[in-house]
């Protein structure tokens, strides 16, 4: 028998270190973004085409390579950051140290110029599938460009299984956001096509995030608290928000050593510093940046480097909790006891040697305002059962028209429990709907019921582009945040169809001015929250992107306009509500799964008695 174990091909390996290291586009862009910050760039240019699926370019302006390190940079494990085995418990540089560029080229098509200071030529190399197709040198600037095209091309089965556009679009942000926010120093521009989304200036630590997240109507540095510890064990520094900022979704980064890190441990830290100060619903804003010895930390201990084991974990968690306290004490946001007295007028303590006297008053019980006038009401007889003698024959006649054509009796054959010819409808609790049908009793969440009526009306106005919309007295003021102005600008036309009317206010593109909203909305006081729920719902949809979009949108405005629970309904309303529900093609479940009916028959009645 012949042997069975033999190695792999270069190839074949690149492709299976691929299927961890390169699980979307978002990893492309951290690993050569990070390269490029260990290649000491100043500045440093991202541009993204469809999520990153057809096009990531990574420019800077480092040191470079020369043609000997360039084609050996996609071997793999080549690297030039470790040396030998002790160095791997003191890293500080990025990346994956040998093996995401080899990973990248084994499932994509990468194009690599690159040119040191010192040479006056570069070096261009062309690999696609781990075959080199072109090596050249070249006339290029100094530094090393990037660029990633079409990935997953070779292996199909992959490129399935990323998510839609706004999902990949909203990862790639992020790592974006988790290297630019360690490097204030370093000059970043993000384009996604031609469209420039950030640009960055050398600034400091607390400019940077305000660059980020900030905006005109929303100042990141008016919400930040700064926070700073040095101990022999390690070094604490950064900003924390206020509580009166905390939100559902806050922005929450940690970072050790100049990388990003997640750490449920000491996120505990935090929130029990903020304990009683905000809503248990809401979380605080925070961005700590941990300075520890490298050989203290373990970052081999996850595929993405993003979970990190520290030595002593309990006394580092013990000096976040106290700084951050020490932060919210120092700067009044938690309540302290005022010891000063000075100028605070003397009350005299109460004893119980002391009786209660109350205060005196008099009054004349016999005033009289209006006993000097001598103006007497005449007396009139108005005759008011005659006002209703004309009245009654109309009443009488009314009434039998309205039980011939009572809407309740219209259901007769709608479906299989269809409503009974009573038309007798029963509110439970403001909540739900009681009626008769032909088989038992019927129980209707109102509320579900609403929201899956007002869905189908959104639905369709979105597909025949006609929805009605009302104008707004007082428009209100939409602050885009430069990461919500892609899926801004995807749907925007999808919101005008539905009602919303938009006004761009001067030259700012992330400012719009909300005119018109749906004629469906009861009220336009709560339009941005609406919006901007909108927008989160849309980040993270998936399937096919158009339809996805449109229902989500159509959800978000449903939910919004729907009926509330507790509300009272009269029995017009209610059968009104019950003809719309069953004239919808799916009438048992919302949009979101949740139940909407349900049917009680005679003979599980009878078996409760």
């Amino acid at each position: 028998m012949s042997d069975v174990i033999h190695l792999l091909p270069d190839a074949v390996a690149n492709q299976i270190a691929a299927g961890e290291v390169i699980q979307r586009p978002a990893s492309i862009l951290k690993e050569l973004v990070e390269n490029a910050i260990d290649a000491n760039a100043t500045v440093i240019k991202v541009v993204v085409a469809d999520a990153g699926r057809t096009l990531v370019q990574v420019t800077d302006n480092g040191k470079g390579m020369s043609a000997t390190d360039a084609r050996m940079a996609f071997e793999r494990h080549a690297t030039s950051k470790i040396k030998e085995a002790q160095d791997l418990f003191s890293i500080r540089t990025m990346g994956f140290r040998g093996e995401a560029l080899a990973s990248i080229a084994s499932v994509a098509q990468v194009e690599m110029r690159t040119r040191r200071e010192e040479d006056e030529l570069g070096t261009l190399i062309e690999i696609a599938g781990n075959r080199v197709f072109k090596q050249e040198t070249v006339q290029c600037d100094k530094g090393t460009s990037i660029l990633v095209k079409n990935l997953f091309f070779n292996v199909p089965a992959r490129r399935r299984f990323l998510k839609s556009d706004n999902v990949e679009k909203n990862h790639l942000l992020q790592e974006f956001y988790r290297i630019a926010l360690v490097y204030p120093d370093v000059e970043f521009l993000f384009y996604d096509q031609d469209v420039e989304i950030f640009n960055l200036p050398v600034s400091n630590t607390k400019l940077r995030i305000e660059h980020i997240f900030g905006s005109t109507k929303k100042k990141m540095n008016q919400q930040l608290l700064s926070i700073e510890t040095e101990t022999n064990l390690i070094n604490i520094k950064g900003f924390i928000g206020k509580p009166e900022y905390a939100q559902k979704q806050s922005h929450q980064y940690f970072f050790v050593n100049g990388r990003f890190m997640r750490h449920p441990y000491f996120y505990k830290a935090v929130l029990t510093a903020y304990d009683q100060l905000i809503q248990p619903t809401e979380s605080p804003s925070f961005f700590v940046f941990f300075e520890a010895d490298p050989q203290t930390i373990d970052i081999n201990i996850h595929p993405t480097k993003t979970e990190i084991k520290f030595e002593n974990e309990q006394a580092i968690w013990s000096i976040l909790s106290a700084t951050v306290k020490e932060a919210l004490g120092k700067f009044n946001i938690i309540p302290s006891i005022d010891f000063d007295r000075e100028g605070v007028p003397d009350i005299p303590v109460l004893t119980s040697d002391k009786e209660i006297v109350p205060p005196k008053t008099s009054f004349n019980p016999t005033y009289n305002p209006f006993g000097n006038t001598a103006y007497k009401r005449p007396a009139i007889d108005w005759n008011w059962n005659e006002l209703y003698k004309d009245f009654e024959g109309e009443k009488k006649s009314h009434e039998a028209m309205d039980r011939q054509h009572d809407p309740a009796l219209i259901f007769e054959s709608k479906s299989e429990d269809a409503y009974e010819n009573s038309g007798h409808f029963f509110q439970l609790k403001n909540r739900y709907i009681i009626t008769s049908v032909k088989s038992g009793m019927l129980m209707i969440d109102q509320r579900s019921a609403h929201i899956r009526v007002l869905f189908d009306q959104f639905m369709k106005e979105i597909q025949h582009k006609r929805g009605m919309s009302q104008q707004l007295l007082f428009p209100e003021s939409l602050q885009l945040m430069p990461e919500d102005y892609l899926f801004f600008e995807q749907i925007k036309s999808e919101l005008r169809y539905v009602g919303f009317e938009f006004v761009a206010k001067d030259k700012d593109k992330y400012h719009y001015q909300v005119t018109g909203i749906p004629a469906q909305l009861q009220s336009a006081s709560s339009t941005v929250t609406l919006l901007n729920d909108i927008i989160e719902r849309v980040k993270n949809a998936t399937g096919d992107a158009v339809s996805a979009i449109h229902e989500q949108i159509a959800l978000s405005l449903a939910e919004s306009a729907a009926i509330h629970t507790g509300q009272v309904l009269e029995k017009e309303a209610m059968t009104q509500l019950m003809e719309q529900l069953f004239s919808c093609p799916i009438h048992n479940y919302t949009p979101d799964g949740k139940k909407i009916m349900a049917i009680w028959t005679e003979e599980e009645i009878k078996s409760r008695f």
